[in-house]
């Protein structure tokens, strides 16, 4: 679906150009990835992200320059160039790398950067800047996994927006790919960067049922989440010195990071506007794993743990909620990956949401979203969020990587349904105030 659509009822965004960039050299023929259970429980969302640059960085670059290094790094990245076939014509999903490229908008902005983000202001920066194409039955096997969009603004500065299908891998994968275009752009990584194949992370068996997962009616090949509402994604930003006015005084017996006491408010405020007394919330969070080896593992769906906290919500302060999130989180992540396996006929798994189908929060505070660099220059502002999340919602909080006030801060995403978000920001400028 091209991002043609108005902002503020202005067409802001023109002169559209696609294109597709495929690796240098070609990969040996026959070369697949087989899914696991866990890439199969992500298939229906995806990630997206956006990286602001300022007129100084992006001065002078062409398209050409953009593209010219992708060639060499799509070369240990092939995987993304592949597209989705089934075995025996209707049987288990499976990646078939043959070269088929990632998919390429070009784009021009009639606003400046700042005057981007200032107009959007907490609304979906995503919007208009990840250009993003459905998994659905007609296309499925010709359409990319990945799409990137570059989108010139008035000031010269430059918005890179990525929308990456969740089947390839998680948010950590995510962004180490995208941030390798940068280094190879900048010369920064040896010609022979061979990427291996992903380890395999053992997980405690800490539950004996799978709520993680709502199962859905048979999608076949249409891999679009079924919402019954109107799904809409607001963007906070919290300061270093908002979170520390949280987290100190009173606050002090407490050990919760910032993660677990912006979700815990959040989880306060939404069993409030839905009139819940107890609530199930899924929590996805960085799994024991050393971020330094991203760079020589091909992308997958490892790197989190999984799991469910489940809480009585009536006389239960948001500090309580949020160390029942540190503490009493059970891991689910080997449930998801034997039920997929267990709701397989001939191989193919059952269709299942995990974003969404319980209240979710995601922890990416690790995630590295300064990563990508444009000659040496840090975005001016980044973001990551997830899409086709279920009805209940999903929360997604990462590090504030903006300039000014809100360094060392946590940006956090809320995909709600529309009603909810605006009765959720009436009941956080309580909490947080002004924003």
């Amino acid at each position: 679906m091209s991002p043609s659509s108005d902002l503020a009822g202005e067409d802001v965004i023109y002169d559209i150009k696609l294109s597709t960039v495929v690796p240098a050299s070609i990969t040996a023929e026959g070369k697949t990835r087989q899914l696991t259970n866990m890439d199969l429980a992500m298939k229906l969302h995806y990630i997206t992200t956006v990286h602001f640059f300022g007129g100084d960085a992006a001065e002078g670059l062409s398209i050409q320059d953009l593209k010219k290094p992708m060639f060499q790094w799509l070369q240990p990245y092939y995987l993304i160039c592949g597209r989705i076939r089934r075995h025996d014509g209707g049987g288990r999903p499976f990646i078939k790398c043959n070269d088929s490229g990632v998919r390429i908008m070009e784009a021009k902005c009639a606003k400046t950067v700042d005057e981007w983000l200032e107009t959007v202001n907490g609304g979906d920066h995503h919007r208009l800047l990840v250009y993003k194409q459905p998994l659905v039955a007609d296309d499925l096997g010709f359409t990319p996994l990945v799409f990137l969009q570059f989108t010139e603004f008035k000031c010269g500065g430059l918005c890179v927006g990525m929308s990456w299908a969740h089947i390839l891998g998680d948010a950590f994968s995510a962004t180490e790919c995208i941030n390798m275009w940068g280094k190879f752009m900048a010369n920064r990584t040896p010609p022979a960067h061979i990427l291996n194949t992903p380890p395999i992370i053992h997980h405690l068996e800490t539950a004996s049922s799978c709520r993680s997962l709502k199962l859905l009616d048979p999608l076949g090949d249409n891999w679009l989440t079924p919402n019954n509402l109107k799904m809409q994604m607001n963007t906070f930003h919290l300061t270093e010195k908002q979170l520390s006015d949280l987290l100190s005084g009173e606050n002090k017996n407490y050990k919760v990071t910032p993660f677990e006491l912006i979700s815990a408010i959040v989880w306060k405020s939404l069993a409030k506007i839905r009139s819940r007394s107890s609530m199930v919330a899924t929590v996805c969070k960085k799994g024991e794993f050393d971020q330094t080896s991203l760079e020589n593992e091909l992308p997958g769906n490892m790197h989190q743990v999984i799991g469910i906290v489940e809480a009585e919500m009536t006389g239960t302060d948001p500090l309580e909620l949020a160390e029942l999130i540190a503490e009493k989180l059970v891991d689910e992540t080997n449930m998801i990956e034997k039920r997929m396996e267990e709701s397989s006929v001939n191989g193919n798994p059952a269709d299942y949401i995990l974003y969404g189908a319980n209240l979710t929060f995601v922890n990416l505070e690790d995630v590295n979203l300064c990563g990508l660099k444009l000659r040496g220059e840090r975005p001016v502002f980044a973001n990551l969020s997830i899409g086709g999340v279920g009805d209940e919602g999903a929360v997604v909080v990462v590090p504030y990587t903006g300039q000014g006030n809100g360094s060392g801060g946590r940006t956090v995403n809320v995909i709600l349904p529309e009603h909810q978000l605006l009765q959720l920001k009436n009941e956080l400028r309580v909490e947080w105030g002004n924003f």
